[in-house]
């Protein structure tokens, strides 16, 4: 096309730089059949109408090709990001199924602190009478608080080092995000809402919570007027 665009091109160029007389062929010895083989305007300008009609015809077919790709380059964009979104939204399923796992398995490992706790709090409280020191269960309870003692400390070992830390709550004021009021004191000597005393400990690891901290409030009687 291209070709023939530019022969076509330089046939009218030629035509127009022909002098009037030779194309009529009356002064330049131009015989009849040089006169029927050059192209008259009409001819020419017919040409140049079909070769623009022809340019338009592929440009609309160019633009077509052009608006058909980008909409299958929208097609494949929004593809691709409805695959990254549900890539994204998996991996963040699968990363809250083993945050809850383990959420799980540090819950379980607090209150076996709790229980551990508790034993060895009764073992040390156990005073032994005279029968007891004779028959050996003195030195058996004091053998087992010792080993409730070091289990404890290597189960608060491991719970440091997934970073599950208790809540210090004694003396603060009361934050129903992380404790759980079961019970009221009266101590005139601290403001309403003081944390008196913790009835079980609250865990949290980093910013997230793993369980509330139960506590005694502080509830200061209202004076008759």
């Amino acid at each position: 096309m291209e070709d023939a665009k530019a022969a076509l091109l330089e046939r009218f160029r030629a035509y127009l730089e022909e002098e009037p007389g030779v194309r009529e062929g009356s002064d330049a010895g131009i015989d009849a059949t040089d006169e029927t083989d050059a192209p008259d305007l009409f001819t020419l300008l017919a040409e140049l109408a079909a070769l623009k009609n022809e340019v338009k015809l592929e440009s609309r077919q160019v633009k077509t090709a052009l608006e058909q790709f980008r909409d299958l380059f929208d097609s494949l964009r929004q593809a691709n990001e409805h695959l990254s979104a549900e890539l994204s939204r998996r991996q963040q399923d699968a990363r809250d199924v083993a945050l809850n796992a383990e959420r799980d398995i540090l819950l379980e490992l607090i209150e076996l602190r709790d229980r551990l706790r508790d034993g060895r709090g009764q073992a040390a409280a156990y005073r032994p009478n005279w029968l007891a020191h004779a028959s050996g269960a003195a030195e058996f309870i004091a053998g087992m608080t010792q080993g409730l003692s070091m289990n404890l400390r290597r189960l608060d070992e491991t719970l440091d080092r997934r970073e599950v830390r208790p809540i210090q709550v004694v003396g603060q004021p009361f934050d129903p995000r992380i404790m759980r009021a079961l019970e009221v004191g009266r101590d005139p000597a601290l403001p309403l809402g003081t944390v008196l005393a913790e009835l079980r400990t609250g865990y949290r690891r980093g910013e997230s919570l793993l369980r509330l901290a139960d506590v005694i409030v502080n509830k200061i009687e209202d004076h008759p007027q």
